[in-house]
């Protein structure tokens, strides 16, 4: 790959993956394990933050104990697996992910999903071949992806930070990006409400589509 290569990274969870569903479900089974009530998902977009002991914390008025935490992050993996297999990916985004390799462009994924189960789950989507590098989280749940995103970065041979874009759901999707020199497009279709990713002072949008397109014009 060349300097001059437009490069996006993109998240999974809430972006190229549409699990929002399955993820408050299980946030909800997590709840139940110390006994809150469940949230919907409005509410869980206004609320959720990074490092998730911080979101517990909004909806607890405490941080979880540590044996809160473990018991809590156990029962939400469990059952997000279980709920995970009726998610499919984002309404166009195979054609996205064609369509931006086939315009000679590269792109990568980095998650904050453990990498043993987001590989196998990325190929039996068959677009594992649509990516340079597909990375996803080591080491226990719960942190920023910002450490993560300056591996994943360092591991782009040829690709200048200032022709890479991240595509997330996420507040810390764009904290990661500015932390590593590059661009950021926040997409709604995941874990916050428009006004959250609104503040983060980069482009908000309703489709992949746009994502891209705006990736295209901030990266060139």
């Amino acid at each position: 790959m060349g300097k001059q290569t437009a490069h996006i990274i993109w998240d999974w969870n809430g972006t190229l993956f549409h699990d929002i569903d399955a993820v408050v479900g299980a946030t909800n089974a997590a709840f139940a394990k110390i006994g809150l009530g469940p949230i919907t998902l409005e509410q869980y977009r206004e609320l959720y933050c990074v490092p998730i002991p911080r979101f517990y914390e909004r909806l607890m008025g405490r941080l979880p104990t540590d044996t809160e935490w473990q018991a809590m992050d156990g029962v939400f993996h469990r059952h997000y697996t279980r709920e995970r297999e009726g998610c499919g990916l984002t309404d166009g985004a195979e054609s996205l992910l064609a369509g931006w390799q086939d315009a000679g462009h590269s792109q990568s994924l980095l998650s904050m999903y453990g990498h043993e189960e987001l590989v196998p789950l990325v190929r039996g989507f068959g677009i594992e071949r649509r990516f340079v590098r597909v990375d996803g989280r080591t080491g226990p749940s719960g942190g920023s992806k910002a450490e993560h995103m300056v591996r994943h970065v360092g591991a782009l041979a040829g690709v200048a930070p200032e022709r890479i874009v991240v595509i997330g759901d996420a507040v810390d999707d764009a904290v990661a990006a500015v932390g590593v020199g590059a661009g950021a497009v926040l997409y709604t279709g995941g874990s916050h409400s428009r006004g959250a990713l609104e503040g983060v002072g980069v482009p908000v949008v309703d489709t992949l589509a746009d994502a891209v397109a705006l990736a295209g014009e901030l990266a060139a």
